[in-house]
């Protein structure tokens, strides 16, 4: 597998500065070179939203906007430890009962030990990292091929579920913190507030970013498309905001509900914690090194095997924290936890969000948006009121249509030596 990274280099003296006009040329000569990004995740996402609303308008309601985000976070968290893993070239399939294990371990320490809810959270942290530990050990010490390995993990791990459940016995969660991770909302000031911190973040190192850039005369995007980014963001996080403040209690004398779900910050911290580490730091360089072709990473004086390790000791963590979200979300850990098609849900939104699957291309923001479309075709087929067979089959194709559009993508790279 090769990958080339592209780096912008300094312009001549004298060069003018891009327009936006060069900007979209450039950006629709990268699409015709194979180079589509999130593209088709967006245009997928887009077309499903508004085919939904059009069929059962429920679908903008308020209420059902906010079960989107709950109803994904977890595939979702789950996804960005998978991209780690994907990145070098390598799978994990036991991601989700791994996450299974972690949530029993948290259940059992919280509910049936009771040490306090902390405690629980490291002890099921813990047991990821160990489970990832491993799992990487064998991948690259042993020499182990990862599938073998991960799929011995998942018939493996699915058994720890049951023995950490007795068989089959269901741990209830009373603690009112883990709880209102998937069940409690931020009050509508304090969304707006984060929305504000958030695009003001994103604004401050964007426009920072260009006129260093551009101080030391290397080639920059466009102010104003700098400029129209940042208004995109805001635009997109104000809607959001302002769809979730929305009342959305039945009985309001009884109780309220508006704001966003706590779990959106969680995953917003999360994603932009992870595109630091894979945009801005060495660790991240090197992983795109490895999954383009690791022998010549090797030769460059990148330990390989470690990076190995640590991708999957992060996915792993990753999947402790999905699981921890999960028993958030239902109150209870039982066998089945992790388990059914949380592993295919997340390697779907790790694909289809953009992650190859032959290493090397990826990022962040893939997980997020390919979460979105699996909550979106769960959610709106289910208020369509299809059957489970159908769910399973519209989300196979999907699946593979974006596995096929990396495929395309790749040898159109190849064919115009952009990759």
């Amino acid at each position: 597998m090769t990958t080339t990274i592209v780096r912008r280099q300094a312009a001549p003296a004298g060069t003018p500065a891009p327009t936006v006009g060069d900007h979209v040329r450039n950006y629709v000569a990268r699409v015709r070179g194979g180079d589509l990004g999130s593209l088709p995740a967006v245009i997928g996402l887009s077309a499903l939203c508004v085919t939904f609303a059009i069929v059962r308008p429920v679908f903008l309601s308020a209420a059902n906007f906010a079960n989107l985000f709950t109803q994904g976070a977890a595939v979702t968290v789950i996804a960005m430890g998978l991209i780690f893993v994907l990145l070098i070239g390598e799978i994990d399939l036991s991601a989700g009962f791994a996450s299974g294990v972690c949530a029993a371990i948290l259940a059992n320490v919280l509910s049936v030990l009771g040490y306090p809810w902390y405690v629980a959270v490291l002890a099921a942290l813990a047991t990821g990292a160990l489970i990832g530990l491993t799992i990487g050990f064998l991948v690259a010490k042993v020499g182990i091929p990862s599938f073998v390995v991960t799929l011995a993990g998942f018939l493996a791990f699915q058994g720890a579920v049951l023995l950490l459940m007795k068989e089959g016995t269901n741990i209830s969660i009373s603690d009112q913190v883990i709880i209102a991770i998937e069940n409690n909302y931020v009050p509508p000031t304090v969304g707006w507030l984060l929305a504000a911190v958030a695009v003001g973040g994103y604004g401050t190192v964007q426009f920072l970013s260009h006129r260093n850039r551009a101080t030391r005369g290397l080639v920059t995007d466009p102010i104003a498309v700098v400029a129209a980014r940042v208004a995109g963001l805001a635009l997109l996080l104000g809607s959001a905001v302002y769809v979730l403040n929305q009342e959305r209690s039945i009985n309001t004398l009884i109780s309220s509900t508006k704001g966003m779900p706590v779990v959106v910050p969680l995953i917003g911290v999360l994603l932009v914690f992870w595109t630091f580490v894979l945009n801005r730091t060495a660790y991240g360089r090197h992983l795109y090194a490895v999954g383009g072709n690791a022998e010549a990473a090797r030769r460059a004086g990148i330990n390989v095997d470690r990076l190995k390790i640590s991708a999957f000791v992060i996915c792993s963590g990753m999947a402790a924290v999905g699981g921890i979200i999960a028993a958030s979300k239902d109150r209870s850990v039982d066998p089945n936890t992790g388990g059914s098609n949380v592993l295919l849900y997340a390697v779907g939104a790790a694909v289809i969000g953009g992650t190859s699957l032959f290493g090397g291309k990826g990022r962040m923001i893939h997980a997020v948006l390919g979460g979105a479309v699996v909550a979106v075709i769960i959610n709106g087929m289910g208020l369509l009121d299809l059957s489970s067979g159908l769910k399973y089959t519209f989300t196979g194709l999907v699946l593979l249509s974006a596995a096929g559009i990396d495929a395309l993508s790749r040898r159109r790279s190849a064919a115009t030596g952009t990759r």
